[in-house]
């Protein structure tokens, strides 16, 4: 196996409802290993054109792997 040079960790805390998603996501797309498929999520997010950027002040409870739920903030400027 090659030598892969990802020495950081990056923990992240996820809901019952978004880790179903990623994972089937994951194997719809055949992915080896849940650290794979969010890799991959991942590079195609930030290779999407057109994102938004964070409102200032927007808390990390306000991003979401599904769409708003009622009542939560929304972490991006809505386009009017």
């Amino acid at each position: 196996m090659p030598d892969l040079e990802r020495g950081e960790r990056l923990q992240i805390m996820l809901s019952a409802d978004e880790l179903r998603a990623v994972e089937n996501w994951r194997f719809e797309k055949r992915m080896p290993s849940r650290a794979a498929a969010v890799r991959e999520l991942l590079r195609r997010g930030l290779n999407a054109e057109g994102f938004d950027v964070a409102a200032d002040g927007a808390r990390s409870g306000s991003f979401s792997v599904l769409d708003k739920v009622d009542g939560d903030e929304p972490a991006v400027p809505e386009k009017n």
